[in-house]
């Protein structure tokens, strides 16, 4: 009997052990942050975004956007891209305007970002489901799955991910050295996506940089899938 016993504990041991290694890795949440170092609202939601960003399943990512660059403080991070980005969520969430700071989540809600907690609510509220298969190389990004209902753009962003201490002479925040996480350098939309399996190769970027890849539906749209490595 102890030896029946001892091998239906190890088949089931067997069973549970392969089935936690086929399990499906949970849906990355994608946190972006428009941010600039001359708003003295910002530096709170800094802090939250780098947080959250130390979550296995968030990418989470700091955009510098351009429209305070006259106002005392030019953002040494802020490319007008980052800024068209901001304003295409605008018009995809439906709001009149644009502010600093602005965390958008999923592509799907947005918040004012100062607290860690105000950004892992709005993250419940909007966790995205599971979408299409993205897999990152170091050779490209593959893309399989359904067809969305739209046209999806596959984009790639190259970010810090190390803190950065950014020392303020002007503006807002004179004489605060603002600590600002994973500051995005670059974002690129490699191609469409409209369903079925796709790869794009990923040009050569600079050394120190991370990468992640968004699914999106669209300028301003919701997202539909992301991976970083």
């Amino acid at each position: 009997m102890k030896r029946i016993g001892a091998a239906v504990a190890l088949a089931a041991l067997s069973i549970s052990g392969t089935a936690m290694a086929q399990a499906p890795m949970p849906p990355m949440q994608v946190v972006e942050l428009f941010t600039s170092q001359g708003c003295s609202s910002c530096p709170p939601a800094d802090v939250a975004v780098a947080a959250i960003s130390a979550r296995p399943d968030v990418v989470a990512l700091s955009f510098g956007v351009t429209y305070w660059d006259n106002l005392g403080w030019r953002d040494t991070f802020a490319q007008q891209k980052f800024t068209d980005r901001q304003w295409a969520y605008a018009k995809g969430l439906r709001h009149d305007n644009v502010g600093t700071p602005q965390v958008v989540i999923n592509g799907r809600t947005d918040v004012v970002g100062q607290s860690v907690g105000e950004i892992d609510a709005a993250l419940r509220r909007t966790k995205l489901a599971p979408g299409p298969a993205v897999t990152l190389s170091a050779a490209g990004v593959s893309v399989a799955g359904a067809a969305p209902a739209k046209a999806a753009d596959v984009w790639l962003v190259r970010y810090n991910p190390n803190v950065q201490q950014v020392p303020v002479k002007r503006g807002e925040n004179t004489g605060k050295t603002l600590p600002i996480k994973n500051v995005v350098k670059e974002l690129t939309r490699l191609g469409g996506w409209s369903g079925g399996q796709i790869t794009y190769p990923i040009p050569a970027g600079p050394a120190g940089l991370s990468t992640a890849i968004l699914i999106q539906a669209g300028p301003g749209g919701p997202i539909l899938a992301a991976a970083k490595g």
